[in-house]
């Protein structure tokens, strides 16, 4: 899969579609959550377009992606308070890498979700990383249909979140958005760490 995502980073940063889902993302987001002021960890980062609108307003942004092209075009833009780091979330990663165990009030995934091998095994990874009463907040598309590989039912989000003890705080269609396959309408999960 990293290869496939290292194909579409030259022209992710200029794709209208991808813009227009990261602005409506950050914009969902702080309508829910004040961020200010915050550790953040933005999980599947890509080249950053979530990353750039919410790293002025916290205290900083662990930036994690898969793709070895997206994470270079982040790091580029030499973002102060944002640290990229190219690689798999795992548990080994998590051990290995001292800026994974300061502990996030608040870690999102942007259009992620979906693509995850084993989205439950990662979102245990990603509780472990949130403080307690910590924020983990995701968009996908929305998906009705429990077959389908494009994504995520709320079923499917709910099941997670409850499975790791993720209490849930929000999760529904949060807008829409006009594409080339239609009206294709985003699912947004805000789950808190209630308890370790």
């Amino acid at each position: 899969m990293t290869k496939d995502w290292d194909e579409y980073a030259e022209s992710w940063d200029s794709d209208p579609d991808v813009i227009l889902f990261s602005q409506k993302a950050f914009a969902s987001l702080t309508d829910e959550i004040d961020i200010n002021g915050l550790r953040v960890m933005d999980f599947g980062c890509g080249t950053g377009l979530l990353t750039e609108k919410i790293s002025p307003f916290v205290k900083s942004v662990l930036a994690l992606d898969s793709s070895k092209k997206m994470a270079t075009i982040l790091d580029r833009k030499n973002i102060d308070n944002v640290i990229v780091v190219n690689g798999m979330l795992t548990s080994d990663l998590i051990q290995n890498m001292s800026e994974l165990h300061a502990n996030f009030d608040l870690i999102v995934a942007s259009s992620v979700c979906a693509f995850l091998p084993n989205y439950v095994n990662t979102l245990g990874l990603l509780h472990s990383l949130l403080v307690l009463g910590g924020y983990f907040v995701q968009w996908d598309w929305l998906s009705t249909d429990e077959n389908s590989d494009l994504g995520m039912s709320v079923e499917t989000v709910s099941s997670g979140f409850n499975s790791v003890g993720l209490e849930i705080h929000s999760l529904g269609e949060v807008y829409s958005l006009e594409t080339k396959k239609g009206t294709m309408p985003v699912l947004m999960g805000v789950g808190r760490k209630s308890h370790a």
